[in-house]
């Protein structure tokens, strides 16, 4: 009886889980998936009302292309999961090691996407080539706005850890820039899934 007394006192003395990062950054993510629900919900109703040009549209994609951008997108968001991991542990220099390859990784995206809209613009996917290219066009290209700041984001992390600006006991700005990565990841995946796998 003694016993259950103190369990729920133990439990009240117990810290509240905070999250991870920044509490900005959390609300910059959730007006982020406020803002390409609208696009989905775009995408969804051109679908809607074009079934056939969507159902035909991925065949018309540079899938490799896609594919990856998927795979530099995923491989540098693991990447900064061992950036937290080594800083955690106050391994600063690991930590700085892992996120140089998370960027470099993380670059090849923009690489890529460089190199899928000349080939788009050399197999005739421009904004007149039908309702299904506008529409890829239109959440791709905000899509590569928000990888871009991320990118941005994880080389000024770079600088600021190479200076010591992070610590094992603070390092909320490294956790909030992999947070927004995984948050743009998330989109990518649902953007690859609709526009290159799903015919």
């Amino acid at each position: 009886m003694s016993s259950a007394l103190v369990l729920p006192a133990a439990a009240a003395a117990a810290p509240p889980q905070e999250l991870p990062g920044h509490r900005a950054m959390w609300v910059a993510i959730c007006l982020e998936f406020f803002e390409f629900a609208v696009f989905f919900a775009v995408y969804f109703s051109a679908r809607w009302h074009h079934p056939r040009a969507f159902q035909e549209g991925a065949h018309r994609l540079w899938t490799s292309g896609g594919v990856a951008i998927t795979a530099a997108m995923v491989s540098s968001g693991w990447m900064l999961t061992r950036v937290l991991a080594a800083m955690r542990a106050d391994r600063r220099r690991a930590a700085m090691l892992w996120l140089a390859a998370a960027v470099l990784v993380g670059a090849c995206y923009p690489l890529v996407k460089l190199a899928e809209w000349q080939w788009n613009a050399a197999h005739g996917l421009t904004a007149g080539a039908g309702i299904f290219v506008v529409v890829y066009w239109y959440l791709t290209i905000n899509h590569f706005i928000h990888a871009s700041w991320g990118l941005l984001g994880m080389g000024w992390c770079l600088a600021r850890l190479a200076t010591g600006a992070y610590s094992a006991q603070e390092h909320r700005g490294l956790a909030s820039m992999a947070i927004y990565w995984h948050a743009t990841d998330l989109v990518w995946l649902m953007l690859f899934a609709l526009f290159y796998a799903f015919a």
